[in-house]
């Protein structure tokens, strides 16, 4: 595991905890990034005091650009369960949307396919003007892997989970906004103010009364643990096959994983490769 730490933890006060992810010039998410999420989630879920947890990103382009395409396969398979048994990507996603602290996302710039997933585990979505969500795995055929279906088709409806899922594009916040993806989108520079007001007030209320409204809120509209292991199960089984390795070639020539060319409108150059 590497030793630079991806999630920049500052406390606010005893309830309140802003987190900073940082992993190179497009905030990928790796193998590392798997396992140091885990320990942050273990110190969210045993911190009496916590109430409120804001994500952020310092960089302006991209909050999670997306999976790492070059991660280790051997190490992600060789990954021991995490504690609801499940793999620990999933395991993560999972705890993440059951902690007993209020989670949000502050989204300034682009967040796709394990970035997107990962917002939509937070309870919370704010978005900058900026900000451009989307899973794409579809167009370098794959099934995304961290149930964004499950997540989507009880947030935004079946039909708008399914152009997001199937159409594999980008979503500029304020459609985003419109479709119920994010919350909301938030003026130019206005983000960080917002959030932190935002946050600073649930803080100031009773941990209580606000992990038990949250607790309510989620058995309205429960998501099963089995789907987040059949999400990943699929994803496992359809990434990477010989038949689709020229879409992600084209896209990796065309600058992915840089934070110019490809990154920059994905949903365009997904549409490219067919």
């Amino acid at each position: 595991m590497s030793n630079e730490t991806q999630f920049r933890t500052d406390v606010v006060s005893p309830s309140y905890w802003k987190v900073t992810f940082t992993n190179g010039p497009v905030n990928l998410i790796d193998v590392d990034t798997i396992e140091q999420l885990a320990e942050l989630l273990t110190r969210i879920e045993q911190d009496p005091d916590l109430t409120v947890v804001v994500f952020r990103s310092e960089n302006p382009d991209f909050f999670m650009a997306h999976w790492d395409f070059l991660a280790d396969t051997a190490r992600v398979a060789a990954m021991k369960p995490g504690p609801s048994g499940l793999h620990p990507y999933a395991d993560n996603l999972l705890r993440l949307g059951q902690v007993p602290a209020v989670t949000i996302s502050a989204i300034d710039g682009r967040v796709r396919g394990a970035g997107s997933e990962f917002v939509l585990s937070t309870d919370i979505r704010f978005a900058g003007p900026n900000a451009v969500l989307g899973q794409f795995e579809v167009g370098v055929g794959a099934v995304p892997g961290g149930n964004p279906m499950g997540r989507l088709a009880r947030l935004v409806g079946r039909g708008r989970a399914m152009e997001i899922l199937l159409g594999g594009d980008d979503f500029p916040a304020q459609l985003a906004a419109e479709y119920g993806y994010v919350n909301r989108v938030l003026p130019e520079g206005e983000l960080d103010d917002f959030v932190d007001t935002f946050a600073r007030r649930i803080a100031g209320f009773d941990k209580v009364a606000v992990t038990g409204t949250k607790h309510l809120t989620d058995s309205a509209a429960p998501i099963p643990t089995e789907e987040f292991g059949t999400a990943l199960t699929t994803y496992f089984a359809t990434a990477g096959r010989p038949e689709n390795a020229h879409r992600a070639q084209r896209l990796f020539e065309r600058g992915l994983q840089q934070p110019n060319g490809a990154e920059l409108d994905l949903g365009r150059q997904i549409a490219d490769l067919g």
